[in-house]
């Protein structure tokens, strides 16, 4: 059990001292961006990274994109939807996005080498953080069961403050 806790004691303060970093994507309208101008402002954000054929990434950012309006109104934060698609399926990818709304409340970035998904040591979707206002990952989980959403947001207050 000592070891267990001690592991996990390391892996927290390992996630803890984790920062978003900087790689070059695609936004929405086409353009290069680069994923450090995310903390320039120091808003908190949730970063899910997602796929169109990962039924469980849709449901999560779904359910997010739902829940949005009424967690905006007890936290500022935003939402940083990045598709790990590649370059074939980028196309489908942004209208997929667009389709489902999320392009009017969420940041869409698409990481169609899969760059940012490496740099982050992300290895299957979804996997999504909660970035704090100076940057820091507070907060990860991989797979998504309904309920996730409320976890972020939790891990959201606690950033903002």
């Amino acid at each position: 059990m000592r070891t267990f806790l001690l592991t996990l004691a390391l892996f927290v303060s390992a996630l803890a001292a984790a920062q978003v970093p900087s790689v070059t994507v695609e936004n929405a309208k086409g353009e290069a961006f680069d994923t450090e101008a995310l903390l320039e402002d120091g808003t908190p954000m949730i970063i899910s990274f997602w796929s169109t054929s990962c039924k469980p990434c849709i449901r999560e950012l779904d359910a997010v994109y739902d829940a949005l309006p009424d967690w905006l109104e007890e936290a500022d934060f935003r939402v940083v939807a990045v598709s790990t698609d590649d370059s074939r399926l980028l196309a489908k990818a942004k209208s997929f996005a667009e389709g489902r709304g999320w392009g009017e409340d969420f940041v869409l970035l698409f990481d169609k080498n899969q760059d940012f998904m490496r740099a982050m040591n992300v290895s299957v979707v979804p996997h999504v953080f909660v970035v704090d206002a100076k940057g820091k990952i507070v907060y990860s989980h991989t797979s998504y069961v309904p309920g996730n959403e409320i976890e972020l947001f939790e891990a959201i207050k606690k950033s903002s403050k």
